[in-house]
């Protein structure tokens, strides 16, 4: 199956098939997101339509974040969508997806994340959230599908894209697929490039805390095993480490949980989170 690229919303209305499943993305995209491709094309079908958005989006990263650094190549993101089942790659320009301010300067109609998006990652980027749910929003109405991808690594931005599409009865089923890893555990993800070699063997500690914080049986056990691993590599920089029920809120005494950690080795920041089970 080969993709084509579009870039306006009025060309993706003469996209045909149905259903019709998108995958978003910021490009640089790695198998972690073939994945996400390949799963939707598993969902809709030979017959269905597979839409892959390629938006840096300008209105999720604060001042003196990586906006400009940001990979962007398009061309082996359109390979990579190709391979794993896409038919339409939708690259649009920020003046297409927020008219002439281009997502720069105050937005007229922005989407609210309310207090979910104060915790954990929110409390580390104000404002993070609102963008990324209103580009959501956004590229819901522009692409018209009737289920939408979303990784798990990502796990708070998964949880505020589902709770914004039940609370504003948006038409759409949003799915989320499990985190793709390296052999050695470390979640996929385009910010791994930004590590050298020697960074890259310490990253693989943080998945490792992760699996012994998630065979605890209690939240402060979770905590501290977890910190014990992550102890043997004191360049890590931790900005947390938290066990939360499943929508993110406070840690359940028993039942299902997620652990979920956010890290910094030199200057690249890395998230990762792991479904676990409390017991009393």
């Amino acid at each position: 199956m080969s993709a084509h690229v579009v870039h306006t919303a009025a060309d993706l209305r003469a996209v045909e098939g149905r259903p019709r499943a998108v995958v978003m993305t910021m490009g640089a995209l790695h198998d972690g997101h073939a994945e996400l491709i390949r799963e939707a094309r598993r969902r809709v079908g030979p017959d269905g339509a597979v839409i892959v958005t390629v938006f840096v989006n300008p209105t999720q990263f604060a001042a003196g974040e990586d906006f400009d650094a940001y990979p962007r190549t398009l061309e082996s993101d359109f390979a990579v969508a190709s391979e794993a089942g896409a038919d339409v790659v939708f690259a649009p320009t920020a003046v297409e997806v927020y008219g002439e301010s281009g997502g720069f300067g105050e937005q007229s109609v922005t989407i609210d994340p309310g207090p979910l998006a104060d915790i954990l990652e929110g409390a580390a980027r104000p404002g993070h959230f609102r963008g990324v749910l209103t580009v959501v929003a956004k590229l819901l109405g522009m692409t018209a599908p009737q289920s939408a991808l979303f990784g798990e690594k990502d796990y708070q931005q998964l949880t505020l894209v589902r709770r914004m599409v039940d609370d504003l009865s948006m038409p759409v089923e949003v799915i989320g697929v499990p985190t793709v890893r390296e052999p050695d555990g470390l979640a996929l993800s385009s910010r791994n490039r930004y590590l050298s070699a020697d960074e890259r063997q310490v990253a693989a500690v943080i998945p490792r805390a992760l699996d012994a914080a998630a065979a605890r049986m209690t939240p402060q056990d979770a905590i501290a095993s977890g910190l014990e691993v992550l102890a043997t590599e004191p360049s890590i920089e931790l900005d947390y480490l938290v066990v939360t029920d499943p929508q993110l809120g406070p840690a359940p005494l028993e039942g299902q949980a997620r652990i979920l950690i956010a890290a910094r080795v030199g200057t690249t920041r890395l998230l990762d989170n792991r479904p676990a089970r409390m017991r009393p």
